[in-house]
């Protein structure tokens, strides 16, 4: 039954051709952040890069129980990057959904895109997931790649999206419409991990259609692949997004 779906799905791009389109939609992009101060100046800048116009785009940022300087690699991004409007909250407690619910509630546009802080968008992406939510899929997956070269940490996020699109999985990186982000409640601050998986499977049993971002990127820190002696880092990563989908030991912290 995935599968069928799966090959009904089909994927929107900039290029489809318009007709009677309302205007285009402002677009938040909420990043959690904890202790990723050697990440997250290129995640913002990712931002700046996008082919949208910057005055359509907003970043919420929340510092979530970093004690590192997160916080202060963001403030000076600010005033690099004046024509972004970047807005940070500095919560206390550690829980990237928690984050993540902070970020959606000090939004003000109508597109949220949750990019992880260890991660790069691909220029034309907002351009990809507007185009997406406008032709009525309000909320989706974003196809996720590493961002080096090894050439392990490239097959490893192939084979997971290889594995989503074959399972029709929606799954990690994502966007959503606020309103039915909000209709559902947000994320569940109780998980610890597949939290992303969770929503989006919410989001379709309420009725909407999920869009599948491939014609565009996010690239992710492949770090916790090289976690551990001999790459065991691949097999505990893959082991923990096999258990969050079935949902094992989503609430257990790591």
């Amino acid at each position: 039954m995935a599968a069928g779906t799966e090959r009904m799905e089909r994927v929107l791009t900039a290029a489809d051709p318009p007709t009677d389109r309302p205007a285009e939609p402002r677009v938040t992009i909420v990043i959690p952040a904890r202790n990723e101060e050697a990440y997250i100046e290129a995640a913002l800048d990712s931002v700046a890069r996008q082919t949208v116009p910057l005055d359509r785009l907003q970043v919420v940022v929340v510092v979530n129980g970093a004690t590192d300087r997160t916080a202060e690699v963001v403030r000076a991004a600010r005033e690099r990057l004046p024509r972004l409007e970047i807005r940070m909250v500095d919560d206390p407690l550690p829980g990237v959904a928690r984050a993540k619910n902070i970020g959606a509630r000090l939004a003000n546009g109508d597109l949220l895109v949750f990019l992880d802080a260890d991660s790069r968008m691909a220029p034309d992406l907002v351009e990809r997931i507007i185009a997406a939510s406008m032709a009525g899929y309000r909320a989706g997956s974003v196809t996720i790649a590493a961002d080096d070269g090894d050439i392990l940490d490239r097959g490893f996020y192939r084979l997971i999206e290889f594995g989503k699109r074959l399972f029709g999985i929606h799954a990690n990186m994502l966007y959503c419409d606020r309103a039915a982000f909000e209709s559902v409640g947000g994320f569940d601050e109780s998980l610890y991990q597949a939290e992303d998986r969770d929503l989006l499977v919410r989001l379709a049993r309420a009725g909407l259609r999920l869009g599948r971002i491939t014609e565009s990127v996010i690239y992710t820190s492949p770090r916790r692949l090289h976690e551990g002696p001999l790459r065991v880092g691949l097999l505990k990563v893959f082991g923990r997004w096999t258990l969050g989908h079935l949902g094992i030991w989503r609430r257990r912290p790591y």
